[in-house]
């Protein structure tokens, strides 16, 4: 029986890891071993990556509502503690972005936690 060699699934298996190092620098983008190693820590810290992506965007939320808080004689903290009290519950992005684009209606807001603390 004759021998049989791997050429096409090594090719194909090649080509999957080149494909995705495509646009890295140097022998990253042409050499399979090379490739192969930039390929498992780039998948690797786009793992880390999503997950940090999600603790960014709650630290931008936090810091507008927290101007935004400032503007209308609150803290961050006092704010957040009188929409609790007052049984408001909205999450983080949605008070930024009522921060960002509706003044009027996060001054109301502002406004009832305000009564509530107080």
């Amino acid at each position: 029986m004759a021998r049989i060699k791997g050429g096409m699934k090594a090719r194909r298996r090649h080509n999957r890891v080149l494909k995705l190092a495509k646009g890295y620098r140097g022998a990253r983008s042409k050499q399979y071993r090379v490739a192969k190693q930039a390929v498992m820590r780039a998948l690797t810290s786009s793992f880390a990556g999503r997950k940090q992506r999600k603790r960014e965007f709650r630290k931008l939320w936090i810091t507008r509502i927290n101007a935004a808080a400032r503007m209308n004689g609150l803290s961050y903290s006092k704010f957040m503690y009188g929409l609790k009290l007052a049984e408001v519950d909205m999450n983080r992005k949605m008070l930024a972005e009522m921060a960002v684009n509706d003044a009027e209606g996060f001054a109301a807001l502002a406004e009832l936690a305000k009564s509530k603390i107080a």
